[in-house]
Formats: structure tokens, C-alpha cells, sequence
């Protein structure tokens, strides 16, 4: 450690920015996730219940790719 006393104040203070700066791509990253994970298992449930081969999983999946990637784009180029 450097003999600067506010050394480490200074180095909490720019984690924190960098922390707070990363939160939309973070909150992006999450609904990418928790959107594949959801209409996944919403179109794994309806495939049960009706019987039919895995064409609500991969619909329910294909789904959740498309909202969770929409959401990505418009955190990332957001102007």
C-alpha cells in the first residue's frame, strides 16, 4: 500500500463508481436470463400439460431470447 493515507478511501470511491456504472448492463445481463429461464419454463409447462414434443420449449425459449435480448440493445445503445 502506497503511504497515502486517503489511499483507501480513494480506492472505495472509484469501486463504488464502477459498481454503480455497471448496473443497467448488470440489470440487462439479469432479464437476458430471467427471461430465457421464465418462458422456458412457462413453454416446458404448457409441452406437460398438453403432451406434445418440446415445441413450447423451444418456442417459450426463442421467446425469452428475443425479450431479453431486445432489452440488452436498448441498455447498450442507449444514448
Amino acid at each position: 500500500m502506497p503511504d497515502d493515507p486517503d489511499f483507501l478511501a480513494r480506492s472505495f470511491k472509484y469501486l463504488q463508481d464502477n459498481v454503480r456504472r455497471s448496473g443497467p448492463a448488470a440489470a440487462a445481463s439479469y432479464t437476458l436470463i430471467g427471461g430465457i429461464v421464465l418462458f422456458g419454463g412457462v413453454g416446458y409447462a404448457l409441452d406437460e400439460w398438453r403432451g406434445t414434443s418440446p415445441a413450447f420449449l423451444l418456442g417459450g425459449l426463442l421467446l425469452g431470447l428475443v425479450v431479453g435480448f431486445y432489452d440488452l440493445a436498448k441498455t447498450v445503445f442507449k444514448k
